[in-house]
């Protein structure tokens, strides 16, 4: 991906400008709070070699993006959907149900992922992330009654989240190309086909039977789609921005080498 012009001519001036008036850095003073306003005190290193800076950009914005013509019309679609369809359907879920059981059926659908993270976090050989959510497992489906509650939380058992695409990434496969999934959104080719391995294991673990209880009534996997998107934060244009494709596309790629080496 290229960086249009003015862009980088806009960003040469800043850094111009920012050299000719850069003072030298002063240690702030700590306010009542004890915090000290960074970003009231923030200067452009004079001494910077903008050639490399912007290098370094361009090469951290190039993610592999072959089928970028079709990523971006899903992305448009997904933005349509999610703004017509999707969002004013989980508002209406979040109107109707009350909170407790609106909490209750995330606390049930997050205990059911954990048997995907279990496995996965076993095929890494991650030996003490393996028991922590193996007591996760145990306690909420025991005593919090089928995963409706959580007391593994209140006892300190943390969360954690692996999938079989990240199994892969540990074992060095490559991401491959950028995808952009209808609706489910930012991927690659090696995190879509971790989905497919994740849904088949789901389906054949079938735990609490609620796998077979989704085949005979979608209403089930609707609910399960409907508090997956309640419970993400992302909404599209928030970014403010007409690079929010390019952006998404970064921040995805970013996050998921932080997930696989954590």
């Amino acid at each position: 991906m290229t960086k249009p012009l003015h862009l980088a001519a806009g960003t040469s001036l800043l850094w111009l400008a920012a050299s000719a008036t850069a003072a030298p850095y002063q240690a702030p003073e700590a306010d009542s709070d004890g915090f000290t306003r960074p970003l009231s005190t923030l200067r452009f290193n004079p001494y910077l070699d903008q050639q490399e800076f912007e290098r370094a950009s361009l090469e951290a914005l190039d993610i592999y993006d072959p089928w970028t013509g079709v990523n971006r019309r899903i992305y448009q679609f997904n933005q349509r959907f999610d703004e017509w369809v999707y969002m004013p359907a989980v508002n209406g879920f979040r109107y109707v149900t009350p909170d407790i059981a609106e909490q209750g059926v995330t606390n049930f659908f997050s205990n059911l992922g954990d048997i995907g993270n279990l496995l996965n976090s076993a095929l890494q050989l991650k030996g003490q992330r393996s028991m922590e959510i193996t007591a996760r497992l145990l306690i909420n489906t025991t005593i919090g009654v089928f995963g409706l509650w959580d007391p593994a939380t209140l006892m300190g058992a943390a969360k954690h989240s692996e999938d079989f695409g990240q199994t892969l990434g540990h074992y060095g496969v490559g991401s491959g190309p950028y995808l952009v999934l209808p609706i489910l959104g930012p991927s690659n080719l090696r995190d879509a086909s971790g989905t497919l391995v994740d849904f088949g294991t789901s389906q054949a673990v079938n735990f609490l039977n609620v796998a077979t209880a989704s085949s005979r009534n979608p209403a089930i996997t609707g609910v399960r789609a409907l508090d997956a998107r309640s419970n993400t934060a992302f909404q599209y244009g928030q970014t403010n921005s007409p690079f929010e494709y390019e952006k998404i596309r970064f921040v995805y790629d970013a996050a998921r080498k932080i997930q696989i080496k954590d």
